[in-house]
């Protein structure tokens, strides 16, 4: 694997929070003064690389290179690149990555983004890998709550839905727990709570959390509300995900309960759990937290186009006699990449998807 000379945004907690903050004041400051942007990246290409379809975090990312003076190439449908033909993630984005000067890309396998920074030829964004991470859209929903709550801590939050294959909630918390004072409520059925990797990050971060399957119960003493949808796309079979659909979902009678500067947020698409009538709620945030999104990628792009140390990749080390157990991780599709694994909180896992490692004999 080559040696690394970009800065990647891979996971958003591979930098301090000053950058986080830098980056969410420079969103602020260019969606006060968009005026002062418009050509700050002229010259440069921004390429899409979408395996997974995507509206918002697609459109926002050209809108942003767009706004900039940039330009754009990619795709939003693999089938209709070299992808179809059995090209490795490897070879894409190697190419690709010469042609542009940055490179977002979606999978929906674990752990993709980091394998294409490896060999890739520019700075690498991660807009999301399967049910693990979406560092971007954390930034917007930094971003919004900055905006709307005018703060980052001591904040009650409650996260309701599927918050097993919710990318944007294990990444939303992964990045709250790092301010002050913030507690959690996990609003889900026992089949949709979070992986173990994130209990254990919140109890390793000393925040204060609980789980909670109703949320009539807990909305009351909310200061914001991420509600997420049940993703049809990450449940093995039909059966499993319609016995999951419609167990939660927001109302005009449920938000009489809530507190009056309750922040609904929602990272989109939704289907029905949040109900329309919501939307004239001025508390509802979720169409302007999609306009934040964009604002705030436009400061990402410009940080990654600086000159700056880039965070470290690779943190771990190769293990020959392990193996991921999680069928989704980019490893068990490209063979190609090291067994390369980490310790957190006192287990190995995966450095790729951060799922448990065990012995290959155990396979």
């Amino acid at each position: 694997m080559s040696e690394q000379t970009y800065s990647h945004l891979i996971d958003l907690n591979d930098y301090p929070v000053d950058w986080w903050d830098k980056v969410i004041s420079l969103g602020a400051s260019i969606y006060a003064h968009p005026q002062r942007y418009v050509q700050a990246c002229a010259g440069k290409i921004m390429a899409t690389l979408f395996y997974e379809p995507s509206t918002r975090t697609q459109m926002s990312f050209q809108s942003a290179m767009i706004r900039l003076g940039g330009s754009i190439i990619g795709f939003d449908n693999p089938m209709s690149s070299s992808v179809s033909k059995g090209e490795n993630i490897k070879d894409t984005t190697k190419v690709v990555s010469t042609y542009s000067d940055i490179l977002i890309i979606r999978h929906p396998m674990a752990g993709t983004a980091k394998a294409a920074a490896l060999t890739a030829e520019c700075p690498v964004v991660n807009a999301g890998d399967g049910g693990h991470l979406h560092p971007t859209q954390t930034l917007t929903d930094l971003l919004t709550l900055k905006m709307e709550k005018g703060r980052l801590d001591h904040l009650t939050v409650g996260l309701c839905g599927d918050l097993l294959y919710g990318r944007t909630v294990h990444s939303l918390i992964k990045a709250l727990t790092c301010y002050p004072d913030n507690q959690f409520v996990l609003i889900s059925t026992p089949e949709l709570q979070v992986p173990d990797y994130i209990i254990k990050l919140l109890r390793d971060s000393g925040c204060a959390f609980r789980t909670e399957s109703s949320l009539d119960e807990a909305i009351g003493e909310l200061d914001v509300l991420y509600m997420t949808r049940i993703q049809r796309e990450r449940f093995a079979s039909q059966a499993d995900y319609l016995a999951q659909k419609d167990v939660y979902r927001l109302t005009e009678e449920k938000m009489q309960r809530a507190k009056p500067d309750l922040a609904v947020l929602h990272p989109l698409p939704r289907v029905d759990e949040i109900e329309i009538a919501v939307d004239d709620d001025p508390r509802a945030l979720y169409f302007r937290q999609a306009q934040y999104g964009m604002y705030v990628r436009m400061a990402l792009i410009l940080r990654l186009l600086e000159s700056e140390t880039p965070a470290p990749l690779l943190r771990g080390t190769v293990n020959s006699s392990l193996r991921c157990v999680n069928p989704k991780c980019i490893t068990a599709q490209e063979h190609y990449l090291p067994h390369q694994f980490i310790q957190a909180g006192g287990r190995t896992v995966c450095e790729f998807c951060e799922e448990q490692a065990v012995p290959v004999s155990l396979i």
